[in-house]
């Protein structure tokens, strides 16, 4: 870990996605690292892979992107995902029981988040008892002044009112899109109005930051006395994939390094609108301020 480098930390889902054009490693995890690491991050990815091609394809290519890695080498397949796009927008087809279904609780990993500046998890890779297990107790090695990043990342019948709530309870950020964000106003029987919604996540659950995108439209970040909001820049989309999980590396990167709300929250706007310029999650980055 290099001084001065954030150390920036996804745990949860590592596979490939199978695009129309092609595979594309992803998972939105370590999508949230590889942002963060094109950025200036000093990156990890914890996750599972196969002991088949595929697993030794995906550590080639973090390898090849600067990202470091804590991987258990398990009896089950890589993962992978069937993406179908329409109109630029994705829809998935989750394979189960994979690797990072069975992501192993290594020494490693417990010492690699006891020195993080922020750690990324969702819900999805929480579908199995023993990665829910593997997760939950490297949240609990954590240090207290680090970024616990709860990206909800909906996905078919992975989740769970309870799952949700007990990570709400862990983390001190949590970032939603506008739809996800109806399930959990109805699910926490939280105010109609959006703002107010927000707000209510904000202090319920002590936040540091309350994060909302929705999509095209527009974006807000919400601490106890700030908000910050922008439009979506309009581009000429090839597809979405990615996009939240760049604009959630760039936002928790940037404001690790000291930038405002507000500038932190351009960055991270600017960030997914490039993103979704091109193809795939990982696209190659051109120097960002």
């Amino acid at each position: 870990m290099e001084k001065n480098r954030p150390v920036i930390v996804g745990v949860g889902e590592l596979l490939w996605d199978m695009l129309p054009t092609g595979k594309r490693a992803g998972g939105a995890p370590v999508n949230f690292v590889y942002h963060a690491t094109c950025m200036g991050a000093d990156g990890y990815a914890i996750s599972a892979i196969g002991k088949d091609e595929l697993g030794k394809e995906v550590v080639r290519e973090l390898d090849d992107n600067g990202i470091k890695h804590s991987l258990g080498i398990v009896d089950y397949p890589t993962g992978t995902v069937e993406v179908v796009l329409k109109d630029g927008n994705p829809t998935y087809n989750i394979i189960q029981d994979v690797a990072w279904d069975h992501i192993p609780l290594t020494v490693e990993a417990e010492e690699l988040v006891k020195k993080a500046d922020a750690v990324c998890f969702g819900t999805l890779a929480q579908r199995s008892p023993e990665s829910r297990e593997t997760i939950q107790t490297l949240l609990k090695n954590t240090r207290k002044e680090a970024l616990l990043i709860f990206d909800i990342n909906i996905r078919q019948s992975y989740y769970s009112k309870e799952l949700i709530e007990e990570m709400l309870e862990r983390a001190n950020v949590f970032k939603v899109n506008d739809e996800e964000m109806v399930l959990v106003r109805e699910m926490f029987g939280l105010a109609d109005d959006e703002d107010t919604a927000c707000r209510q996540l904000l202090e319920r659950y002590n936040l540091l930051y309350m994060i909302l995108t929705a999509g095209s439209a527009y974006s807000s970040v919400y601490t106890v006395k700030e908000k910050s909001m922008f439009p979506t820049p309009k581009v000429k989309v090839a597809d979405t994939v990615g996009a939240g999980d760049s604009f959630s590396g760039a936002f928790v990167y940037s404001i690790l390094c000291g930038k405002s709300l507000q500038e932190a929250h351009r960055i991270a706007v600017e960030t997914a609108a490039y993103v979704c310029e091109r193809e795939g999650a990982w696209p190659q980055y051109p120097f960002m301020s």
